[in-house]
């Protein structure tokens, strides 16, 4: 049987086994796909002996990304990229690491709003932790200029600095100002996340063709895309981020390409 889990601390929250397992009946494969839990004290350890655990792979969720992009010894270009990886495999027997994060958030804008990506602009970015890193890299990837915005400047700084010429950094406090242009904008911080946190942002001086969206999907409708919702703009829930980011590593263990449809997103949704 092949066995897959989703590894984190903690991993209890997650809805990976939901989606996997999902699958796995879809296509009457006989594998398991569960969650496994590393204490911090364990981690690097575990991921430097992933090749020799009975896993053919995984998906890695806070706060080891970094930890197990560095344990890898083939890394997808797009991991050399961000610094992290969400997507593990082990291939003749050493452990291979991608980020489908990027490719799992352009996915959910393709599904939920085409042609979102029609005339690259500006693009407003708010946050800049890794979640953030893996967003600035699919939308550089798509052809925006982006402006990323920070609590912590330097932050800010130091994802701009990867893409010269592409990305501007300023403090969070300065959103709306580039908020008036932005044709794009996007939540990667866990602002609003279950109610917790508000975030600042003017929707009044948005582009009224702008589209709107949040990687946070619990709630589904967060704060912040209520009120652009409200203001009449284009919004896309974060859900769709999750379910697409999914499909790479569900291909490369059980050797069958999903699709997220509509009875799968139902499924998640009735669990949040």
């Amino acid at each position: 049987m092949i066995r897959a889990a989703v590894i984190g601390w903690p991993v209890s929250q997650s809805r990976s086994p939901l989606i996997h397992g999902h699958w796995l009946k879809r296509f009457g494969i006989e594998g398991d796909y569960g969650r496994v839990a590393i204490e911090p004290e364990r981690a690097g350890d575990f991921f430097a002996h992933f090749a020799d655990s009975d896993l053919a792979g995984g998906n890695v969720t806070i706060p080891y990304k970094e930890i197990a992009a560095g344990a890898a010894y083939h890394r997808e270009p797009v991991v050399e990229r961000v610094g992290a990886a969400n997507t593990l495999w082990v291939e003749d027997g050493v452990l291979c690491a991608d980020n489908t994060d990027g490719s799992g958030f352009v996915a959910n804008l393709d599904e939920r709003a085409p042609g979102w990506d029609k005339t690259p602009g500006e693009a407003l970015v708010l946050g800049a932790g890794g979640a953030a890193a893996a967003v600035v890299d699919a939308l550089v990837e798509r052809g925006f200029s982006l402006r990323i915005v920070n609590r912590t400047l330097s932050r800010a700084e130091a994802l701009a600095a990867r893409y010269p010429g592409r990305a501007h950094a300023d403090v969070l406090s300065e959103a709306n100002r580039y908020a008036s242009t932005a044709g794009f904008i996007v939540n990667t911080t866990s602002l609003g996340m279950k109610g917790d946190g508000v975030i600042d942002l003017d929707m009044n001086v948005v582009p009224a063709n702008a589209v709107v969206t949040d990687i946070v999907y619990v709630p589904l409708m967060t704060p912040f895309l209520t009120a652009a919702a409200e203001r009449g703009l284009r919004t896309v829930d974060g859900l769709g981020m999750l379910l697409h980011q999914a499909v790479p590593g569900f291909r490369r263990w059980f050797g069958q390409q999903p699709s997220v449809t509509a009875d799968l997103r139902a499924l998640i949704e009735a669990d949040l």
